[in-house]
């Protein structure tokens, strides 16, 4: 239910701040506002909220909310994550996401399109809680996915993806070897995306299972078409 839900908000502006919570209760969701990364990391340090939404620009902090997303990502690899900005250009979309944002919106969008945002991260959420009791494992090679945990090892070692990214990955590695485009990526992790977002989330991916073998090289590009997972 909707209604267990907890929604925080990061936004220094108050008026903007109270319209988006307004809007998120009479969906039901329990909302909690904040205006400064100080701030919610005080309503943070006992319970991680379900859903987080916040703005770059907090307060005298410029870029706050990139910081209270790097110091969220540190604390859950679970939690979904959503700027919500007045900030359009692309280093800033890109520089979101591989703090590990799952979506990236700006202010510009109407507040049904940031509902049905906030609903499609939930799915996602509650169809791999879903899966607690049988779960689904998929070995491939060197990687292995635990859909009911949300967990992938490569070559036995953890590697912490974002839900948004776990998704991805899953979506490739289930059919290996068969392309898959962006449509049928962002299809898989329930959000809609433009190119460069794909690609970018794709780097960060790449980026994260490197880390743990600087040789991988398992998700391969098709060029203009999309990408594969490449047997190993």
């Amino acid at each position: 239910m909707t209604s267990r839900k907890l929604v925080a908000i990061v936004e220094d502006e108050t008026a903007i701040r109270d319209n988006y919570a307004e809007r998120l209760r009479r969906q039901g969701y329990r909302v909690a506002g904040y205006s400064t990364r100080r701030e919610a990391l005080a309503g943070f340090a006992a319970r991680l909220p379900d859903l987080v939404i916040i703005d770059i620009s907090l307060g005298d902090e410029v870029e706050g909310g990139f910081e209270l997303c790097r110091e969220l990502r540190a604390r859950s690899a679970q939690l979904p994550i959503i700027f919500l900005t007045a900030r359009e250009s692309e280093i800033d979309v890109v520089s979101g996401l591989r703090l590990g944002a799952d979506d990236y919106l700006t202010k510009t969008i109407g507040l049904e399109h940031l509902l049905a945002r906030v609903a499609a991260l939930f799915r996602r959420t509650d169809a791999l809680s879903s899966q607690a009791d049988g779960g689904e494992r998929i070995e491939r090679g060197s990687l292995a996915l635990d859909r009911a945990r949300m967990t992938a090892t490569w070559r036995g070692r953890p590697v912490t993806l974002t839900v948004t990214e776990f998704w991805v990955v899953h979506a490739l590695a289930r059919r290996p070897g068969h392309v898959r485009n962006r449509e049928q990526l962002m299809a898989a992790a329930n959000v809609v995306l433009d190119d460069s977002t794909v690609t970018s989330q794709v780097k960060r991916i790449r980026a994260k299972f490197a880390a743990v073998d600087p040789a991988f090289n398992a998700i391969g590009t098709v060029y203009g078409m999309g990408y594969r997972w490449e047997s190993d």
